[in-house]
């Protein structure tokens, strides 16, 4: 009787623990990079709430000749019942009045929130000069594109 050597097919263990350590190096590598884009992305909105909102409060004093007695829901942006902030689209920040308006000055922020708290930026802020600020010890590229 005769036997003839049949070549296996497939992948050795070794092979399949090279390609497992290139793809986790992969990952490890583009997973950050990712989740900083996304989080570049949810700021964005942020900014835009808050240049929303200091646009609406700009028009309040242009009607009013003051901002005392401004309300998130008297520039246009009404909280939920019982809440004194104003969600983002996305529910990635929440924005708020800092403090009571007085007559020449007044201060918004917006807080993140639903994952975005891990932004190295933190709370953004803006006030009536229209100067966007990030929590202390944030990033210098807060507000870079």
């Amino acid at each position: 009787m005769h036997m003839t050597a049949r070549k296996q097919s497939g992948f050795t263990l070794i092979e399949l623990m090279i390609t497992v350590a290139v793809v986790a190096i992969l990952a490890a590598v583009a997973y950050p990079n990712y989740t900083q884009y996304v989080q570049r992305g949810y700021r964005s909105e942020g900014i835009a709430m808050l240049q929303d909102a200091a646009a609406r409060m700009e028009r309040y004093y242009a009607q009013n000749n003051q901002y005392t007695n401004a309300t998130l829901a008297g520039i246009g942006l009404t909280p939920p019942a019982g809440s004194t902030t104003v969600a983002s689209q996305s529910g990635k920040y929440a924005l708020s009045l800092v403090g009571t308006p007085a007559a020449t000055t007044y201060a918004f922020q917006v807080t993140p929130q639903n994952g975005q708290e891990k932004d190295p930026c933190g709370t953004l802020s803006i006030s009536q000069t229209g100067v966007l600020t990030a929590a202390t010890g944030a990033p210098a590229n807060c507000f870079s594109r």
